[in-house]
C-alpha cells in the first residue's frame, strides 16, 4: 500500500488563509449562500449590539460561528455549543438567521466580527463560508456633568473661576459652552485626557465671572455637545451659592435731636441689602454690650437680598447725654459692621429774654441803682452830719448830767442810781390823773436801766406857766457808777433838753 500524504498541510490552509481565499469549500457545494448585511455600526456603551447573519440551508454539516477578528488572533464570540452571558441569538432554534445580540456594550467590544459556517473534516471542522465582516464602532456618551464653584464666597466685584468637567466618552471630538442667563460667557478651551490608548476621555472647562450684587438669582450653565447626545447636556450653578453681599447698617433715632428728660428714645437699626440672610446682631453703649434689643426675622426682597430691623429703647437722664448706641452686624463670620447714634438730653435753661428789650431793662436798672446810691450817699452825709453836730455840741456843755425839775413844779420825781450798772433813764408820764407818781426801777443782768413814770393829778402844782403842758427836760441822759450828787440846775444859756409834751386830760 502506498502511503497516504499527510493531512497538515490542508489544515494549515484551511485556518490561515483569509475567507477571502476562493476555492475553500466552494466546489463541494456552489448553491450555499451566508449573508452578512452589515458593514458597519455604531453603538453605544452600554447598549445592544446586534450583528445579522442568515444562511440558505443547514448543509454542509457542520456549525455556524461569530467571530470577532481574523487569523490566529481571532476570537470566538458566538458558538452553538456555548457562548458568553452578554451573547444571545435573536432567534433560538434557528437554521438559517444567526443573528446574535450582545448586551452592555463596552468600550473593549469595538472591532470586526465576522459570521463563518464551517463543515466537518477528517481533522475537525474546516471553514466553508464566511461572512465579509461587520465593523462595530463602540462610542460612550459623556458622563453627568459636574459644575463647581469657589470654596469661600466671594463678594461683589470679585471674579470667581468655575470648572465644568465630564468623564467616559468617546470619540475625543466634544464641544463645552458657558452660559450666564442663556447668554454666551467667555472661557478657555476645554482640557481633554485619556488614561489609556483607545479608551474613554475626560474633559475638563473653566470659566471666569465677575459677580454683582444682582446675581443672588442668577444661574451659570455648562453645556456640553458630543456625537453620542441626541440633545445638549446642561448643568447649572446658581450663582447665590458663591455670593456674599455685605450689609448696609443705619441707626436713627426716634425722636430725633434732642429730647426731655425722662423721655424714653428708641434707636432703630436698620440692616439692609444683605446675602445670605444670616446675620448676628449686637447693640452696645459707649463699647459695652446692651442685654436688650428686639430684632425682627429677615424679610428677603424682589432682588433676592434680605433685610431686618433691630431697636433698643433707653430712658433719657442727664447722665447719658452723649452717650453712644451702636448696632454691631457680623455677617457670614465677616468683620463687624457698625454704626452709631448719639444721645442728646435737653437740660432745662432759664427763659431767654428778648434782646430788643435787654438794652430798655439795663436803662431802667441803671438808673434804679443810680437813684437808689444818691439817696444812700445824702443818708450817709446827713447822719454824719448829724453825728458831727452832736459831738460838737456836746463837746460845749461842761459836763453831762440829768436835770431834773424842781419838787415846787408839781411834778414829784426821784431819781436812784444802781450801783450794778445803771446806763438809761427813762422817763413815761402817763395821762391818767389820779394816779399817784410811783417809780418802777427795773434791772437786768446785761442791760440796766431806770424808768420814772409821773402823771399829773389835781392836787400838784404845774410845773410852768403853761396850762396845757407838761414837760421834763432830760440833758445827756447818762448814769454811771460815781457817788450821789445833788442835781444842779439846768443852765438855759448851755444846757440841751428835749420837751415831751403830753396832752392834758
Amino acid at each position: 500500500m502506498e502511503p497516504r500524504p499527510p493531512a497538515w498541510p490542508l489544515l494549515c490552509l484551511l485556518l490561515l488563509c483569509p475567507p477571502s481565499c476562493p476555492g475553500v469549500g466552494a466546489q463541494k457545494d456552489p448553491d450555499f449562500k451566508l449573508q452578512q448585511p452589515q458593514g458597519q455600526v455604531v453603538v453605544i456603551k452600554g447598549e445592544i449590539l446586534t450583528l445579522n447573519c442568515t444562511v440558505s440551508a443547514l448543509h454542509p454539516i457542520g456549525p455556524v460561528k461569530w467571530l470577532k477578528g481574523w487569523g490566529s488572533s481571532n476570537q470566538t464570540i458566538y458558538d452553538q455549543k456555548g457562548s458568553s452571558p452578554r451573547v444571545m441569538r435573536a432567534i433560538n432554534g434557528s437554521d438559517t438567521d444567526f443573528t446574535i445580540h450582545i448586551r452592555d456594550v463596552r468600550l473593549e467590544d469595538a472591532g470586526t466580527y465576522y459570521c463563518v459556517k464551517f463543515r466537518k473534516g477528517i481533522f475537525g471542522d474546516v471553514v466553508f463560508k464566511n461572512g465579509g465582516g461587520t465593523e462595530v464602532l463602540v462610542h460612550a456618551r459623556p458622563s453627568e456633568l459636574a459644575v463647581s464653584g469657589p470654596s469661600r464666597r466671594a463678594e461683589p466685584g470679585q471674579s470667581v473661576s468655575f470648572t465644568c468637567s465630564a468623564r467616559g466618552f468617546f470619540p475625543r471630538d466634544i464641544q463645552v459652552q458657558w452660559l450666564k442667563n442663556n447668554v454666551p460667557v467667555q472661557a478657555v478651551l476645554p482640557h481633554i485626557t485619556s488614561e489609556l490608548s483607545h479608551s474613554s476621555y475626560n474633559m475638563s472647562s473653566t470659566a471666569q465671572v465677575t459677580l454683582t450684587k444682582d446675581d443672588v438669582r442668577s444661574q451659570l450653565t455648562c453645556q456640553v455637545q458630543h456625537s453620542t447626545l441626541a440633545a445638549p447636556l446642561r448643568r447649572t450653578y446658581a450663582l447665590g451659592q458663591a455670593l456674599r453681599v455685605p450689609p448696609s447698617v443705619s441707626v436713627v433715632a426716634a425722636p430725633p435731636g434732642a429730647v426731655e428728660v425722662n423721655k424714653t428714645v428708641t434707636f432703630s437699626c436698620r440692616v439692609q441689602g444683605f446675602y445670605p440672610g444670616a446675620v448676628s446682631i449686637t447693640w452696645l453703649e459707649n463699647g459695652t454690650g446692651l442685654n436688650a434689643g428686639s430684632t425682627t426675622q429677615p424679610a428677603e426682597t424682589p432682588q433676592g437680598l434680605f433685610e431686618l430691623n433691630s431697636t433698643v429703647t433707653v430712658q433719657a437722664v442727664e447722665e447719658k447725654s452723649g452717650s453712644s448706641f451702636t448696632c454691631r452686624v457680623v455677617h457670614e463670620d465677616q468683620e463687624p459692621v457698625s454704626s452709631t447714634g448719639t444721645m442728646q438730653v435737653a437740660v432745662p435753661t432759664p427763659e431767654i429774654i428778648d434782646s430788643s428789650s435787654i438794652g430798655d431793662s439795663k436803662s431802667l436798672i441803671y438808673v434804679a441803682v443810680g437813684v437808689v446810691c444818691t439817696v444812700l450817699a445824702l443818708l450817709v452825709i446827713a447822719v454824719l452830719y448829724l453825728i458831727r453836730t452832736k459831738q460838737s455840741k456836746g463837746k460845749s456843755s461842761p459836763s453831762a448830767r440829768l436835770h431834773e425839775p424842781e419838787k415846787s413844779s408839781g411834778a414829784t420825781t426821784t431819781q436812784e442810781s444802781d450801783p450794778n450798772n445803771l446806763t438809761y433813764a427813762d422817763l413815761n408820764f402817763a395821762k391818767e390823773k389820779k394816779k399817784s407818781i410811783r417809780r418802777i426801777v427795773e434791772l437786768s443782768q446785761q442791760s440796766e436801766y431806770a424808768c420814772i413814770q409821773g402823771s399829773n393829778s389835781s392836787s400838784s402844782q404845774p410845773a410852768t406857766s403853761s396850762d396845757n403842758l407838761t414837760y421834763a427836760d432830760l440833758d445827756m441822759v447818762h448814769l454811771s457808777k460815781a457817788p450821789r450828787r445833788p442835781a444842779p440846775r439846768p443852765e438855759e444859756s448851755s444846757s440841751e433838753y428835749a420837751s415831751v409834751q403830753i396832752q392834758r386830760q
